[in-house]
This record gives C-alpha cells, sequence and structure tokens, in this order.
C-alpha cells in the first residue's frame, strides 16, 4: 500500500514536469515565431539609432514638363544628448552660432531622449551655419539632409500650387489636395551605440528615403506667363483692387492657366498675409456676374426656343417695369426697336428682362441649375465657394427679371467659365481638373492619367452652334468689339457689375469682366478676365477686360497653334479705330492689273519681270489699312 502511494505520488510529480516542459516549449515556440519582429524591434531599439534623412516631395509640373515646383536640399541639426559629455561648452558654442538663447539650447541637450531634432532653430541652414557647426567637430552633434521647397517662378501660379510648412506638408493648393502623392517616405542613418548611448564603431546603414509622386499639370507656363504679365499691368495701369484671370479647354474642363490678384511669394509666404495666401479667388470670390451671365439666358431662352434671335424685335425705352421696380438699360434713352439678336450684342439690360420673363421662372432656374450654378463644381483645389441663388419658390417677377441679366445673385469665376463651356463645346458640362497625371519620380512613367468627367448634357448642339455665332456677332458687332483680332473668329460677351458694400450698390466700384473664346466655330481655349474697382477709367467691361483678354488670346495663337480662318465675321469700324481690310490676291496678276487691286495700299517688289508669283501677308487675310505688301516677281 505505502509503495502504491509513492508511485503514484512519482507519477503525479512527473507529469507536473512533462507539463511545465511542455507550457515552457510552448511559450519559447510562441515567442521565436509569433513575437519575434515584436521583441527583436524592441531590443534593437535599446542599441540602434537613426539619423533621419528627409524624402524630397514629388515636382509639380506644366503640362510639357517644365517645373514648377521642386526640392532644393538643406541641412538640420539634430543632437544625441547620451554622446554629448560637455552640455554647457556644446550649448554654448551652438547658442552663439544660430543666435538662439542659451538656455534654450541647453534644454535641448538635456531631453531624456535618444535623439532630439532642433527646431525650429536648428531647421534648414543655410551652407555657412551648417559649416560653422561642422567644424566644431562635436560627438552627438550631426548635420544631416533636409528637403525645402523651392518654387523657381516664385509668385507666379502661387495660389493653385499653395505652399509647404517647415515640415515639408502641403498647407494650401495642389501642395495641400494632393499632399499624400506629393509626399515621400523618409530615409535614415542607422548606427549602433552601447548601453550608455555611445556610438558603436561599427558600419552604418544607410536607408534611402523615397521621392513622392510627380503631379504633372493641365497648366501650360507660357500661357500662364501671359496672364501673370497682363494681370500685373493692368494692376499697374488703373491701380485695381483686385484682378482675376482664368484660361480653360471648354472640350475637356483643363485648366490651361489661373492666377489672381493680390498673389505671394510661396517661398516667402510667411510675408503675406493670411487672407492673401488662403484666398485662391478665381474659385473661392462670389460675386454679381453682371452681363456675362446673360449668356447663360438667351441660351437657355434659344433652346427652350422661348425667343428667335432674327425675328422676334424688343423695344428698348431705357427702362423697363417689373410689378413695382423700374430696372434701367445701361443706355440712355434705350436702343430702340430691335431683334434679340441686337439685345445681345447691346447687352441690353430691358431686353433681357423680357427673355427672363418670356422663359419663365421655373425653366431659367432649372438651366441656371444645370449650368453648374449653385453648387461647387468639383475642381481639385481646396476653398472652393458655391455663390448664392434665389430659391425657386420664393422668386417673384422682380427677381426672375434681375437674375436674367445677372443681378441679385452671386457666382465664382470657375463656375462661370464652366458653363459658359457648356454652352459653345456643343452643349456637354464638365468637371475642371488641373492635375493631368501623376509620374513615377525616378522614371516619369505615368502611375495614373486623369480623364475628363462628363457631368451632363445641358443644351443641343444645334442651340450651341447659334449661341457661338451669337457671340461671335458680339465681338464683332457688339459691346465686344475690343476683343475682336483680326483673321481670327473670336466670341464673347463683357460684363459689369457694381459691387455690394454694406448691403447697397456701390454708385463707384464695379467689377469689370469679360469672357472670351477662340476659335468661335470651333473653340480650343475660354478665357475669363475680371478686374475689381479700375480706377480712372471708364467702367465697363468692353473697356477694361476685353482688351486683356484679346491680349491672352493672342498669346494662345501662338501657345496653342490655332490656324487664322479664311470666313471670320468682318468687323463694323468706328472713326476711333485702327481699321483693318481684306488684303485681294493678286498672284498670277500682271503688275499694272495688280497695281490696280492693291489701291491704297503700299507696294514693294522684289525681283524682276512682269507677273507676280508671290505676295506678303498672305492674301484674304485682314491687315491694315495702307500697309505695305510685299510682291515678288517672275
Amino acid at each position: 500500500m505505502f509503495f502504491n502511494d509513492i508511485h503514484i505520488r512519482i507519477r503525479y510529480v512527473f507529469l507536473i514536469i512533462i507539463l511545465c516542459l511542455i507550457i515552457l516549449i510552448g511559450r519559447v515556440f510562441y515567442i521565436q515565431v509569433f513575437q519575434y519582429n515584436k521583441l527583436n524591434t524592441l531590443a534593437e531599439a535599446l542599441w540602434s539609432r537613426k539619423l533621419p534623412i528627409s524624402a524630397d516631395r514629388g515636382e509639380i509640373v506644366d503640362r510639357k514638363g517644365r517645373v514648377l515646383a521642386t526640392n532644393i536640399t538643406t541641412t538640420s541639426l539634430v543632437v544625441i544628448p547620451n554622446q554629448i559629455t560637455d552640455k554647457e561648452r556644446v550649448a554654448s558654442d551652438l547658442a552663439n552660432i544660430l543666435k538662439v538663447d542659451y538656455e534654450d539650447m541647453l534644454a535641448h541637450l538635456n531631453k531624456k531622449t535618444s535623439i532630439e531634432r532642433v527646431h525650429p532653430e536648428g531647421r534648414q541652414l543655410s551652407y555657412e551655419i551648417a559649416e560653422k557647426i561642422s567644424n566644431l567637430n562635436y560627438d552627438g552633434v550631426y548635420l544631416v539632409k533636409e528637403s525645402k521647397r523651392y518654387y523657381p517662378y516664385d509668385n507666379l501660379l502661387s495660389h493653385v500650387l499653395g505652399y509647404v510648412g517647415i515640415d515639408n506638408q502641403g498647407l494650401s493648393g495642389l501642395e495641400l489636395y494632393y499632399d499624400k502623392y506629393l509626399t515621400g517616405e523618409d530615409g535614415s542613418i542607422k548606427y549602433f551605440s552601447d548601453g550608455k548611448g555611445h556610438r558603436l564603431k561599427l558600419s552604418e546603414i544607410y536607408e534611402a528615403p523615397t521621392k513622392g509622386i510627380t503631379l504633372e499639370l493641365t497648366i501650360d507656363l507660357d500661357l500662364q506667363l501671359a496672364i501673370e504679365n497682363e494681370l500685373d499691368k493692368v494692376m499697374s495701369k488703373y491701380n485695381a483692387d483686385g484682378a482675376i484671370a482664368l484660361a480653360m479647354n471648354p472640350n475637356t474642363g483643363e485648366v490651361l492657366a489661373m492666377s489672381s490678384r493680390p498673389n505671394f511669394n510661396p517661398n516667402d509666404y510667411q510675408n503675406s498675409s493670411l487672407e492673401v495666401i488662403n484666398r485662391n479667388l478665381p474659385i473661392w470670390m462670389t460675386f454679381e456676374p453682371g452681363s456675362t451671365f446673360k449668356i447663360i439666358t438667351v441660351t437657355s431662352a434659344i433652346e427652350e426656343k422661348a425667343i428667335n434671335l432674327f425675328e422676334d424685335t424688343f423695344t428698348d425705352t431705357g427702362s423697363i417695369r417689373v410689378d413695382d421696380a423700374v430696372l434701367h438699360c445701361w443706355k440712355h434713352g434705350g436702343h430702340g426697336t430691335q431683334t434679340y439678336l441686337n439685345v445681345v450684342e447691346n447687352s441690353c439690360n430691358p431686353g433681357f428682362v423680357s427673355i427672363g420673363l418670356k422663359l419663365g421662372t421655373e425653366k431659367l432656374m432649372q438651366y441656371i441649375h444645370n449650368f453648374g450654378f449653385g453648387e461647387k463644381t468639383g475642381i481639385d483645389l481646396n476653398g472652393e465657394g458655391t455663390g448664392i441663388l434665389f430659391k425657386t419658390e420664393k422668386m417673384g417677377p422682380v427677381e426672375t427679371a434681375t437674375t436674367a441679366f445677372g443681378q441679385g445673385i452671386s457666382v465664382t469665376p470657375i463656375q462661370q467659365i464652366r458653363a459658359v463651356s457648356a454652352a459653345i463645346n456643343g452643349g456637354t458640362l464638365y468637371k475642371p481638373y488641373i492635375v493631368k497625371s501623376f509620374l513615377e519620380s525616378e522614371t516619369n512613367s505615368v502611375v495614373k492619367t486623369v480623364l475628363p468627367t462628363k457631368v451632363r448634357d445641358v443644351i443641343s448642339p444645334e442651340t450651341s452652334s447659334l449661341i457661338r455665332w451669337t457671340l461671335e456677332s458680339v465681338v464683332a458687332n457688339g459691346t465686344g468689339k475690343n476683343a475682336y483680332i483680326e483673321n481670327y473668329r473670336v466670341g464673347g460677351k463683357t460684363g459689369t457689375a457694381q459691387t455690394v458694400e454694406n448691403g447697397v450698390y456701390s454708385a463707384s466700384k464695379y467689377i469689370l469682366s469679360f469672357i472670351g473664346f477662340m476659335p468661335a466655330d470651333n473653340p480650343e481655349i475660354v478665357v475669363y478676365v475680371a478686374v475689381q474697382n479700375a480706377k480712372n477709367v471708364v467702367q465697363y467691361g468692353g473697356t477694361v477686360s476685353a482688351p486683356i483678354a484679346k491680349n491672352i488670346l493672342t498669346s494662345a495663337i501662338n501657345i496653342l497653334n490655332i490656324k487664322p480662318s479664311k470666313e471670320v465675321m468682318p468687323r463694323e469700324y468706328t472713326w476711333l479705330d485702327t481699321k483693318y481690310v481684306l488684303l485681294p490676291d493678286v498672284v498670277n496678276q500682271n503688275i499694272e492689273e495688280a497695281q490696280k487691286n492693291l489701291k491704297g495700299f503700299k507696294i514693294e517688289y522684289s525681283g524682276t519681270g512682269e507677273k507676280v508669283i508671290y505676295e506678303s501677308p498672305e492674301a484674304n487675310t485682314y491687315v491694315k489699312e495702307g500697309s505695305t505688301v510685299l510682291l515678288m516677281l517672275n
């Protein structure tokens, strides 16, 4: 009996030992297999150190690959407190070089941390300061590579590009909107230390940083430069409070150029006010559009067959009464009896009131919403405005009347240019966009391509064709004459809107605008220009903004390689205008016949003979009256 008890106890003890061994082996297996990475990382953290190397942000380039935002290499100061033996001396020397407070520097060196970045005093150091620190040759004091954002064209496209903070994080514009794409992955120099944190003389391990994605924009640098130049000139000439210019491909929604004044230098954004740097006016600013909005009214009426441009007439006496309100025309005494085509050419407010009332409140507002007003366009930038429209159910005849000629509502420039693009491109509303493709930074291979986004069809191609012709007539025969370009088909519409101050219309401050496009028969570019409170000039969009748009469109001819047209709409000239006439074709004519047909021109000859074999400028193009024509003889 006694021996049986002993055997049972031995078996229990043996069983317990076996169980303990199994648990121990299981625990070791669990640690070695399942927790290896975690424990290895924790162990490595006790004896390894990393000096950070910041990654370059991805570059931003225009549609032709020209760099708009890039990086320059600077250095930053980091310290490893455990490796610094004489902290007071090191703090004193560093404080003297950086011109900072000694106590602040000493606090950095006394931090209970493995690595301390000296921020902000030691960030993005100049070459001279970095060299002085390097010459100290102190243990525990390191200079590491740091990337700094650089914009080679300074103020150009500043609101679109945006800017970055000291830690290379995007704070506005494309830098903020696409920050996760532009931000790279930091690298490091890895080394090993003993238990007291002193550096061991072992091989360093270099972990290379990874650069961010490159953004290829829809922006054309040449066109952007042209717009920037025009805005600089208009601000100087008219001492304006502000100015806006936008260019877009109406067939895709691609933004070709965008700028506004005031602007800022993203390389030195700290010296600009937050009000300036955070307000991208072409997408943020909302204001009454004035007569440029009439494009939407007349387009809607044509689509609904509410008017016939050529047969229906309207008699303008200078004003029109709607309920208890009297709405005036810009021309004292009015335009008299005119067709609705003349109403558009003359930008006649009472005529547009009649168009709006013929169309009706619900239909007018339906088209306004379909053209994208009252909502954000969805452009890939932060800070877009929505504008303000009347609520259809609360609109009476007066609200319908004022809306028809662009008063009492507010819109953004990007909404306007998108809506007009839909009116002239065949009837399709597109989403505007600025980033065209995402490129791998090292190889420039395309990672992702952004395609045009169709929102909806708004009007028929037939209506779009007619509105293009109508707006071409506005430039040739109406208020948009100052945007006319000889030998090219240009369409457009002027706008003059009073600004609102403290809830009332200003008697002296206006926003003068023009929206134009070319070629009028097959548009490749649409341009919007607005100038706020121009001084010492007649307050009309046709006087101030139309010439600016003309200059931009003239630059676009060469930039976009737009060919002249043989079938331009002749312009009506006044005695103040420089007149252009059609140059006759005299090739294959004899000298006497050519001289007769070129009466009024100055003629120069090249070669000898009696027959003309070549003429310059090219025949059947419009040239200045009395200009010189070169004839080559056989």
